[in-house]
């Protein structure tokens, strides 16, 4: 009926009876650590003892000091693991404070579905877990992560936070640590190591840089001119691929003397840091500055197809800006980075883009270059509403997860700036609001775009289905009747079967989830039946399918809910679509338990299951282990449907409300359980039900 996918890499097969991880599999979604790490032993060490002892460590320091990469370092040591994972959230692109919440939730594999307030449902989540949960660039968000972290600490007393921030939480309990520069004195100074190791990575020449005593001291001075500071170091090491060693100690000597009256307010550090991007800024061509300015409206890392449609222009022409790029990556000015698995990406730290808009707002161009962004990830989120339920299904939902902190930067830009853009593109990530993890800001973006734009259009009445979507999976059925019906009348005016269609999917389940099953047959029934013309690859017309075989099978008419079932399941594999054909698997398991036929019923599971995993489900999935424990139980293994339900609970515990609400699937899910009971005896179930859901990923 409705799903959610997050795709994490340490889910077990359900389908294969194993509700959980494999054995020993390490839980948490740190980020690849960079090849090389320099120095700081005595950090880590102490870093160690804290994070055993402390519930709540703040890293501090000056921009570009090496805080995110020690962070980093010390909760990857194997040390630092916890039974419920290590946990890093990125914050560094987020600008909306009323989004963090969110943010934390979702980086830790909480898709809450629920309407209570999101930061009670992640206090209640973790208030039995035992992880480490890093939040990583909080300077711009210290009340709010205060707020967060506090109230996140009292629920969980298994819980331990690491921070990093320029400036402190100011918590009763928090155990600062001021991260310094890397001591430059000596030959083998870790500042000195560091800036040999960017030089050569820069350039095997540089080697000859660190040949002999009198330019090793060369070398130890460039690394005292820059106070020690990492990012200092790697912006001058990847400068050696132009000059020798004498030459950059001469110039960066020139440089700091012009500058340093003129920093004379900043903290030494600051000082530091800033004249030495500054003078970066001035070592590259001007091209190089222009498009440096214009990616500083990037929130996050990008693609170059990103980087050409919004920074080209004028004396930058789209052609040259891929090129341009690679000038910039190579002087470290924005990083490469191909985590995400979905081409090359760049991403520019936060030191470096704070003075990249500065230039922007010089170049008056600020305006523009962010309305360019957000329109063109409008663009994307409009091609993405055209290939939600076909064959590229995954690859758009892998490519919109990439962009996250770009769209939410682009929809609050349009909010103020464009609120019918802003309105097209809010309703055009419905899929992604409902069934990939994001109700709670899908329906506050939602929430916000309908009030600020004109109530009328085709536009306004998808954003209008969207919101009753996300409110039908909160539970909040009020409210989604009330959408539906609203949506029903706006589509019979635009005269738009397509949009009639969705709108009578919607209403049917907002009526089949209390339990009114007859009501939401004659809702969805007729539509589903019809031929469309032929076209049975609408989403409406598939949605009112899936729709209608809950609604048969809720009235125990198994047989004609196979059928709806069978063509729903045809007609997406003819798509190439699997989110709803898994849905169809899941209504021909339970018509098939309906007829007494377990073995049969057990089969169509596993395959929702398989499909499910595919796509990180985890509604799905929990569905799913619920009825495959009452299809198990029916065969006798008690065992394992009261492991099954263990783990179903598990999971259901990461999407909000166990079973919905919904009496059908509460009554589906105590029926595996009062079989499994009869089957193996209470004492027995307890205990393989404790260990289904120890050993679940939910």
């Amino acid at each position: 009926m409705f799903g959610e996918y997050s795709v994490h890499d340490n889910q077990a097969d359900p389908a294969d009876g194993d509700p959980g991880p494999c054995s020993g599999a390490a839980l948490g979604n740190l980020p690849t650590e960079p090849a090389s790490f320099v120095g700081r032993e005595r950090e880590l060490h102490f870093l160690d003892l804290l994070l055993r002892e402390r519930r709540l460590v703040t890293l501090t320091g000056v921009g570009g000091v090496g805080k995110s990469r020690l962070a980093l370092r010390a909760v990857t040591d194997p040390r630092q693991a916890r039974p419920d994972g290590v946990w890093w959230v990125d914050l560094s692109p987020l600008r909306d404070p009323g989004l963090l919440t969110a943010t934390v939730a979702h980086a830790i594999g909480l898709a809450d579905h629920s309407a209570r307030p999101l930061d009670e449902e992640l206090c209640a989540w973790m208030a039995d877990k035992e992880l480490l949960l890093v939040l990583d660039t909080c300077e711009h968000l210290v009340a709010d992560c205060r707020h967060l972290v506090g109230e996140l600490l009292q629920s969980a007393p298994g819980l331990t936070v690491l921070v990093t921030s320029r400036e402190p939480l100011d918590c009763a309990t928090e155990e600062l640590v001021d991260v310094r520069p890397l001591p430059c004195e000596g030959p083998d100074s870790d500042a000195l190591a560091l800036f040999r190791a960017r030089a050569l990575a820069a350039t095997p020449r540089a080697a000859a840089a660190f040949a002999d005593p009198a330019r090793t001291a060369v070398a130890a001075d460039v690394c005292r001119r820059l106070d020690g500071i990492p990012l200092a170091l790697e912006l001058a090491g990847a400068r050696m691929r132009l000059w020798t060693l004498e030459e950059m100690a001469e110039r960066i000597g020139e440089r700091f003397e012009v500058l340093s009256d003129l920093r004379a307010a900043l903290p030494p550090r600051h000082q530091t840091m800033r004249t030495t991007i500054g003078w970066s800024h001035e070592l590259c061509a001007p091209l190089e500055r222009l498009l440096w300015a214009r990616l500083s409206v990037f929130t996050g890392d990008f693609d170059v197809a990103a980087a050409r449609a919004v920074c080209a222009g004028g004396p930058l022409p789209a052609a040259r800006v891929e090129r341009v790029l690679a000038g910039l990556a190579a002087k470290s000015v924005v990083l490469h980075t191909t985590e995400r698995g979905a081409g090359a990406r760049y991403r520019m730290l936060d030191t470096i883009r704070e003075y990249g808009h500065d230039w922007l707002d010089e170049l008056g161009e600020v305006r523009i270059v962010t309305d360019r962004h957000a329109h063109w990830y409008a663009a994307l989120c409009r091609a993405a509403d055209q290939g939600w339920l076909g064959p590229g299904q995954v690859d758009w939902y892998r490519r919109i997860t990439a962009e996250h902190a770009q769209l939410r930067t682009a929809l609050e830009h349009l909010l103020t700036a464009d609120p019918t853009a802003a309105l097209e593109m809010a309703g055009a990530l419905w899929f992604y609001w409902f069934a990939c993890g994001h109700v709670h800001e899908g329906r506050a973006f939602l929430e916000r775009v309908l009030r600020a734009a004109p109530p009328t259009g085709a536009a306004y009445n998808q954003a209008v289905w969207a919101l009753g979507l996300t409110t039908l999976l909160q539970g909040d059925m009020d409210t989604a009747q009330r959408l539906g019906e609203e949506c029903t009348r706006d589509a019979a005016r635009l005269a738009d079967p397509e949009r009639e269609l969705r709108a009578a999917y919607l209403h049917a389940v907002s009526v089949l989830m209390p339990g009114d099953a007859v009501r939401a047959l004659a809702l969805a029934g007729p539509r589903a039946r019809a031929s469309h013309g032929g076209r049975t690859s609408a989403p409406g017309w598939l949605l009112c399918k899936l729709a209608t075989g809950y609604a048969l099978c809720d009235l125990g008419r198994f047989e004609e809910a196979t059928q709806e079932a069978r063509a729903l399941r045809e007609a997406c594999a003819e798509l190439g679509e699997r989110w709803l054909r898994a849905y169809a698997d899941y209504i021909l398991a339970v018509a098939a338990l309906g007829m007494g036929d377990h073995g049969e019923a057990a089969r169509h599971v596993r395959a929702m299951l398989s499909g499910k995993r595919l796509l990180g489900d985890r509604f799905g999935i929990a569905l799913g282990l619920d009825l495959l424990a009452a299809a198990v139980a029916g065969l006798g293994d008690g065992e394992l449907a009261a492991r099954l339900l263990g783990a179903g609970h598990a999971w259901w515990r990461t999407v909000g409300r166990p079973q919905m609400g919904s009496p059908s699937l509460t009554a589906l899910r105590d029926q595996g359980e009062r079989q499994a009971r009869a089957a193996i005896g209470d004492a027995a179930y307890e205990t393989a039900f404790l260990g289904g859901a120890a050993s679940s990923t939910g």
